[in-house]
């Protein structure tokens, strides 16, 4: 692989390809993001945690698209791994043009079903480390004049709470506050901020919360392929939406809820499991990664 995706192969700098580093690239919207990346001309950075299925994807973009790559396996539930990251790339003297912060996971379970080490790791990868990393990598975008950066949020962060994954909507609405205000800031800097808000899609993200049997009765018009959640977010990105709440069916399984004009949709209590079953949806790959805890493997930079 390319260990200098930030040049294009005649070396003509002014002909330089824009790079975009996107956090959770091994699977799911991550490894779409990347995809489409990848097909609009861009060189990739990739981090995640696996760093086989990087290499992977990162020999898939370069074949199928010519796009130069970088991966740096790192794991965001360790407080160190932004700085690690800011690190490896100034020793491989990368820019990066496009930050997609996708990274994620969910917990299970009511808020005191979990210890506190569960919701302390869960808040570093959802919380911190979006913070951090975006902190150490728009300094340069604003320097520069030039500079995205994309926040996967959620639907679940413009609803009203519901009973279980305490934390999970929370986080997303702070994800989408936190992207307008830094929008704001960022404009007349040259740099977008956009908080993208995907509903239910096709993933691993069910399979590695252990959630697949419950959501897979939900209907088949609250999905979502990863592919057109990449394609919708990098549109809205490219247009500088502060906030993009996905075009399809999950906005419309919204408009099909009782609904308070003052108050919003109402959702069930529990969630949205009493919905109208479906026969059981496609089942990825399961993954045998879980949810990411303190005890981490040491970070890696591969060679």
């Amino acid at each position: 692989m390319s260990s200098d995706p930030s040049v294009t192969s005649d070396g003509d700098a002014a002909a330089r390809r824009e790079t975009a580093l996107v956090t959770g690239a091994s699977a799911g919207i991550g490894a779409a993001i990347a995809r489409e990346l990848a097909r609009r001309g861009y060189d990739l950075i990739l981090t995640a945690r696996r760093a086989e299925r990087l290499n992977e994807l990162a020999a898939e973009l370069e074949s199928e698209h010519g796009a130069h790559t970088a991966v740096i396996s790192a794991d965001l539930a360790r407080p160190d791994a932004p700085a690690f990251i800011e690190a490896a790339l100034r020793d491989r003297e990368l820019e990066v043009d496009v930050l997609v912060n996708n990274a994620g996971y969910g917990v299970t379970g009511v808020y005191l079903s979990r210890d506190w080490q569960t919701h302390e790791a869960f808040l570093q990868v959802m919380v911190r480390a979006v913070a951090e990393l975006t902190w150490r990598l728009t300094g340069p975008m604003r320097e520069r004049g030039h500079g995205r950066v994309i926040n996967i949020a959620s639907i679940a962060g413009l609803l009203p709470g519901t009973g279980g994954h305490t934390l999970y909507g929370a986080v997303k609405a702070w994800m989408i506050s936190f992207s307008e205000s830094l929008a704001f800031e960022m404009e007349e800097h040259g740099v977008t901020v956009t908080a993208i808000c995907p509903g239910f899609t096709y993933s691993e993200f069910h399979d590695v919360n252990q959630m697949r049997e419950q959501v897979s009765q939900l209907p088949d018009y609250m999905w979502m392929s990863a592919e057109e959640v990449a394609v919708q977010a990098l549109d809205a990105a490219e247009r500088g939406d502060k906030v993009y709440r996905l075009a399809g069916k999950t906005p419309a399984s919204i408009r099909r809820l009782p609904h308070d004009a003052e108050a919003g949709p109402k959702l069930p209590r529990h969630g949205l499991s009493h919905l109208p079953p479906h026969p059981r949806l496609p089942q990825p790959e399961r993954s045998s990664t879980s949810s990411p805890s303190s005890a981490s493997q040491p970070l890696e930079l591969p060679s």
